[in-house]
Formats: structure tokens, C-alpha cells, sequence
């Protein structure tokens, strides 16, 4: 029942509140209820992804985002009936109601089904990881261990990212190299995978994206880039379709990011004179979370053996008229593995898995 209770939200809520909740859960739906507990609607993370991507503000109230027709069970359904509703409809979570729509209790995915079942296609593109730095950020542990292998757990972080990928069916992975390269190749000729490593030795740093250009006769497809520091908690085969729908030459996953200045923050006229004091202001900020999509196309326009960064790219781009997409994903389900205190929290929410 405690669970239920985490679900449920009034239909008062913004949206920005229900995002927030959705993260200090950790679900991906919620019901919007009365206060009765009578269902009047429900909201996924989807459902606030594509208010997010009209640009239209997070401060609305959540019945504009919430589908006013959900699917639902009554209660009393059988264990079957649920199974081929989540199926034949893709529902992560389904509200059970009595007559009145009250809700009463919720059947999960997992509840029903084993972990393994994909409720996806297989994707099956190629990943290239760009895993060439020197991880300043968590010195002095990269002085002697490459960042792609500090460990989280019984895994380094590589191959976390890479299993992420794997369960959405990418199994052909580049690895952009530089930094202690040799003892990264090592790790994995010591290692058995099911996968397929191709390696991009880079003789000197090319920038955040540069090495792309050593990969212009060896990928012929859509793929996905990504650092070696991030993971991101999200329906990747969703991603690649938004991207192929919208028709992008890139998509930019972004995460929603919430800040509070712990001050009352002032705004002074000219001649010193205070014109307002705002008590501890909140800002949103969608944040570039370091995961993309790009065509093939891209490689042929990184130019060759020089400095060049992501950021010069998507200017360039931007500067063409070229399509360039965003996916939001909420603050929680963007891990930043590239300092060590995140390490540590990483590893604490994947053992609480």
C-alpha cells in the first residue's frame, strides 16, 4: 500500500512537482486522484517529456499533461487479464478500481513479468563510447586507472554503460581510445564478452568528438555516441525512434536540471538602490547529458586530425540549418559517474536495485 500511496497525486500538483515525485520514487507513472482516491487520470514520464519539448512551462498544473482516459482494471481482474492488457498496450503500471473508480490497488510490470522481458524491439546499432580522457575530475584515482574502468561495484563504469546498451540489443561498441589505451584493451582481452569491441586509437587528443573522423569507413548506419562517464537511465529504443521520427541528423539527450540559490537574491538599480529581493530562487536548466544519436552523415563532416568538441559541431550544425533534436530525461535518470562522491551515490542506488 505504501507504494500505492507514492503514485497517487491531486490533479493540484504542477508538473514540475509531479516530475519531482517521479524521481524521489523512482516510477515512471503516476495516477492523478481525487481526494477519494477516485482515478481521473494518469501521467507518464512520456506524457511530461513531450510537454517539456513544446517549451510551454513546467509550473502548469498537471491535469494539462495527464491522459483523462487511462487504461484501467477493475478489481477482482485475473492475473491474465492483466498480462495481456500490459502487453497489447506497453503499460509499465495499470490502476486497479472498483465501481466507483476508486483506486484500490496497481499492478506493475515486474510484478507479473520476469526482469528479462523486453517490452521493446531490439535496436541493434552500433555504440561509440568516447573513452580518450583523462578523467581530470577524478584525480589522482586516473593517474594510475583509466576512468572507463574505475570500478562501481563489481563492474568499472564501461562496461555498466555498455550493459545498458546491450539489454536494447547494441552489441557492436567503438571505443574512441587515448589515455592509459593499452591497459584498457587488456582489460577486455582478459575478459569474456558477448559482445563486439572495435577500438579507435587516437595518437594524440582530438577533442570531445574529434576522433568520430577515424570512424567514417567503419560505421554506415545510424549510431549512438555517448561518454564514459554517464548513464542514463532511459527507453533507449524510444530514443532512436524520436530521433528517426523527427528525422534529426542528431539528437541530444538533455536532462532536466532543478536549482536552488540558497539566498534571497537581489536585483539593484542604478545608484545602488534594491528594486527587488527574491528569497531563494528555483531555476530549471535543460543540461546536455552527454548521449546521442547522429547519421552516418556526421562522420564525413569531422574534420580531420584536429582539435574539435561537440559543442563546435552542433554550432556548426546549428549554423547550416541542419536538424538538431533534444530528449529530455528527468535529473535522476542522468548519472554523472565523472566525480568520485558520484561514484559512490551510483553505487549505492544500483545495490538498492
Amino acid at each position: 500500500m505504501e507504494r500505492l500511496k507514492n503514485v497517487i497525486i491531486n490533479p493540484e500538483f504542477t508538473i514540475k512537482q509531479a516530475l519531482k515525485q517521479m524521481d524521489a520514487m523512482g516510477e515512471k507513472t503516476l495516477f492523478v486522484a481525487d481526494s477519494k482516491d477516485r482515478l481521473l487520470g494518469t501521467v507518464t514520464d512520456g506524457d511530461i517529456r513531450r510537454w517539456i519539448l513544446k517549451g510551454t512551462s513546467l509550473s502548469k498544473r498537471i491535469f494539462k499533461v495527464m491522459n483523462p482516459n487511462p487504461v484501467c482494471l477493475r478489481d477482482g481482474c485475473t492475473r491474465e487479464e492483466a498480462k495481456e492488457t500490459m502487453v497489447s498496450k506497453v503499460i509499465e503500471c495499470i490502476p486497479i478500481v472498483d465501481d466507483t473508480k476508486r483506486i484500490v490497488s496497481a499492478i506493475w510490470w515486474l510484478d507479473i513479468f520476469d526482469n528479462k522481458l523486453k517490452r521493446h524491439k531490439p535496436i541493434r546499432i552500433p555504440v561509440v563510447i568516447m573513452a580518450g580522457g583523462e578523467g581530470t575530475r577524478l584525480s589522482p584515482f586516473t593517474n594510475i586507472l583509466p576512468k572507463p574502468l574505475m570500478p562501481v561495484g563489481e563492474k568499472p563504469i564501461i562496461e555498466l554503460i555498455m550493459d545498458r546498451f546491450i539489454d536494447f540489443g547494441c552489441k557492436d561498441f567503438y571505443l574512441s581510445l587515448n589515455y592509459k589505451s593499452n591497459i584498457i584493451k587488456a582489460y577486455f582481452a582478459d575478459h569474456r564478452h558477448l559482445y563486439n569491441i572495435h577500438y579507435i586509437q587516437e595518437e594524440r587528443p582530438l577533442g570531445t568528438i574529434g576522433s568520430l573522423h577515424l570512424m567514417r569507413d567503419r560505421i554506415a548506419t545510424t549510431f549512438f555516441v555517448t561518454n564514459c562517464d554517464i548513464l542514463i537511465d532511459a527507453d533507449y529504443a524510444d530514443i532512436f525512434k524520436f530521433h528517426k521520427e523527427n528525422k534529426n541528423i542528431i539528437t541530444l539527450t538533455v536532462s532536466l536540471k532543478h536549482y536552488t540559490i540558497p539566498y534571497g537574491i537581489c536585483e539593484v538599480e542604478q545608484g545602488g538602490i534594491l528594486k527587488k529581493i527574491t528569497e531563494k530562487p528555483e531555476y530549471d536548466y535543460m543540461v546536455n547529458a552527454g548521449l546521442y544519436i547522429m547519421e552516418e552523415e556526421v562522420l564525413k563532416d569531422i574534420p580531420k586530425n584536429r582539435l574539435y568538441h561537440m559543442t563546435d559541431l552542433i554550432n556548426d550544425y546549428i549554423k547550416r540549418k541542419k536538424k538538431i533534436g533534444i530528449y529530455p530525461v528527468s535529473e535522476k535518470s542522468w548519472l554523472d559517474m565523472g566525480q568520485f562522491q558520484e561514484l559512490q551515490n551510483i553505487f549505492k542506488k544500483l545495490e538498492s536495485k
